[in-house]
């Protein structure tokens, strides 16, 4: 079982671009997906996802009108599903390293998500990811798992955190 490398925070600290930024410095093969804002006229309206490959989806959209309720979003699991999950499942069988960014109340919708993401944590190569800070039964119970790492970022640890994971990444994925 390799480790999971996750990454949490407050909304808008950063946990995201951290993660690019450990995955931009990694050597090996690297596979999974992120989530980006949706912007318009400077207010957020949604969440994309985006395979470490380049396909793109909407995840969730304020004027979507199907697909589960998160907030003030609907979540569009098919779209999800093609894009982010389908990453996930070929980054278990071809990377070095799994991305998943991230591990949130959106992602949950998809129950293919909730079974890739066992999956991942129970193969032998590292995760790394985000993953919500505030409570959620599912989400606080992976969080517990012995080969969970949990890495909270501020302001005072963005910078050293980009160099530590990196460097414990390179301990998972021996060369």
């Amino acid at each position: 079982m390799g480790t999971a490398l996750l990454v949490t925070g407050a909304p808008g600290t950063g946990k995201t671009t951290l993660v690019r930024t450990v995955v931009d410095a990694f050597p090996g093969r690297t596979g999974g997906f992120f989530t980006d804002e949706i912007r318009e006229a400077g207010a957020r309206v949604g969440f994309r996802v985006c395979s470490l490959a380049g396909a793109v989806a909407v995840l969730a959209h304020v004027r979507a009108v199907h697909g589960p309720r998160v907030g003030r979003y609907r979540v569009d699991v098919p779209a999800f599903d093609g894009v982010g999950v389908s990453a996930l499942e070929t980054a278990i069988r071809e990377a070095d390293v799994i991305v998943v960014d991230e591990i949130g109340k959106m992602e949950l919708c998809s129950q293919r998500f909730r079974d890739a993401l066992e999956a991942a944590l129970r193969s032998p190569k590292p995760v790394l990811g985000t993953i919500l800070q505030s409570r959620h039964p599912w989400i606080d119970s992976l969080k517990r798992r012995p080969n969970v790492e949990l890495y909270g970022l501020s302001e005072r640890s963005r910078a050293g955190l980009r160099d530590a994971l990196t460097a414990r990444l390179r301990m998972e994925v021996p060369r």
